[in-house]
């Protein structure tokens, strides 16, 4: 067997696979031997059948199927030795006119090749890390939440601005009637809470479902329709009031705390306002690194620059999927993931010059890490080792969790990499300014 390589430029190579008799031979006839033992074939006895009669049946698919196999073993192979960086997979060339007769065979794979670049950390212009911190505002309208959630129903004769009122949304037509529990402030603009204000038990409520909520989710909850209806719906809808109640706010006392963080986890309102800040400041973290993460990556990719093999690797995302794609298609599928692609590549380089590396026990960490916090929302806040390892051999046991839980593993070693080394400057605020400058509204 011979394997040569012809490169056609920087980014794409052909690569050439001989194949001599000799390299399939032995094997081939082996194969058929075996055939011959176990051919169970009218007229003859087992272990009897004429050796031309089985290659006559058996051995053309036997050298197809031979030669194959040999052929990826040696182009996988080769690709190993040569350490050659490929993008895809090798696509071989059209051969519509083999001859399966020959002796010898000649197979042509053409090779998309990952470019050669660097990684320069270092932006010009300093990257934002945001510490968002939990201020007196936002604190206290937790604790007003708190205390409603756990607060009493005093029923009410009418509708006043501060009420929980539940009715019946209800439109024949569309086959609406769904019973919930609202409050005047989840609406948009004054004109329909006028509506209700003095309201009483019993009276019907015309509203239009164009312009009643500002999130298209809340109107979704409060007619449960499918998310497909909802887009766009300009219906009437009318609300049928059933109670009308005013939330008495619970009491800021030891029976109150121990509910929320168990026995003595809370002994005042004092250190109730450091817990809700502790807890507050600590999801903040997270999406301020997933801010950062993201605002490095976007840098990268827009001034890391190289070229790709884009012809090669959009021949290969024809046949590389379920589907397969004709061309205009596959253009359009590497244009949506050209970025991706070009991330990926800035990923595995900067881990590589960098060696960051991930294994096992880091994934098994991180499952047991994420199982710790969801049993703590539960009340159980000291589970026990054999626990905890219990239910991550259970969870890493699906290979998609595998996958989910090892790219957050990566993010989170990529996440210390950039704020160590890049350009990376904090700028504290509370978490209102944060949305307002990151996103332009509250």
């Amino acid at each position: 067997m011979n394997i040569t390589r012809e490169n056609i430029d920087a980014l794409n190579a052909v690569v050439k696979v001989d194949i001599a008799k000799n390299d399939y031979s032995d094997k081939v006839e082996k194969i058929l031997t075996d055939y011959r033992k176990t051919a169970n074939i009218p007229g003859f006895r087992k272990g009897h059948v004429p050796m031309g009669m089985v290659k006559k049946q058996y051995g053309k698919a036997v050298l197809v199927d031979e030669v194959n196999k040999l052929l990826q073993d040696a182009l996988n192979k080769y690709l190993t030795e040569e350490k050659l960086d490929v993008l895809g997979q090798p696509l071989p060339k059209p051969q519509d006119d083999i001859n399966w007769d020959a002796d010898d065979f000649s197979f042509e794979f053409e090779l998309g090749l990952a470019p050669e670049f660097t990684v320069d950390l270092k932006s010009k212009k300093a990257i934002t890390h945001y510490n968002i911190i939990a201020d007196d505002k936002m604190i206290e309208e937790q604790i007003e939440r708190i205390q409603k959630q756990y607060g009493k129903l005093i029923s009410q004769d009418a509708v006043e601005k501060d009420s929980e009122i539940t009715g019946i949304f209800a439109n024949a037509e569309e086959g609406i009637e769904n019973t919930v529990t609202l409050t005047l402030d989840k609406f948009k603009g004054k004109a329909t809470e006028k509506k209700f204000v003095g309201a009483k038990v019993g009276d019907v409520i015309a509203l239009k479902t164009k312009g009643l909520y500002d999130d298209e989710h809340e109107l979704q909850h409060a007619l449960k329709l499918e998310h497909d209806k909802i887009h766009g719906l300009d219906i009437e809808v009318s609300f049928a009031i059933t109670e009308v109640n005013q939330r008495e706010l619970a009491d800021l006392d030891q029976e109150l705390f121990d509910k929320l963080f168990g026995k003595d986890g809370v002994k005042s309102a004092t250190e109730l306002k450091a817990k809700i800040k502790d807890d507050a400041e600590k999801q903040f973290v997270q999406q301020s690194d997933q801010k950062l993460l993201n605002d490095v990556t976007e840098y990268l990719v827009d001034n890391t620059k190289f070229d790709l093999p884009s012809e090669f690797l959009q021949k290969w995302m024809q046949t590389a999927g379920e589907n397969e794609l004709d061309e205009v298609q596959a253009k359009e599928e590497y244009e949506k993931s050209e970025k991706s692609l070009r991330y990926q590549l800035i990923e595995g380089k900067l881990m590589e010059a960098n060696d960051i590396k991930i294994d096992f026990e880091d994934v098994k960490e991180n499952a047991k890490g994420m199982i710790k916090m969801q049993m703590a929302q539960f009340g159980q806040m000291n589970p026990s080792e054999k626990e905890l390892d219990d239910i991550a051999a259970r969870v890493l046991s699906n290979q998609d969790e595998v996958k989910r839980l090892s790219e957050q593993v990566v993010s989170q070693k990529l996440l210390n990499l950039y704020k160590e080394k890049a350009n990376v400057k904090t700028k504290e605020l509370t978490y209102d300014k944060f949305v307002k400058e990151v996103y332009g509204d509250k």
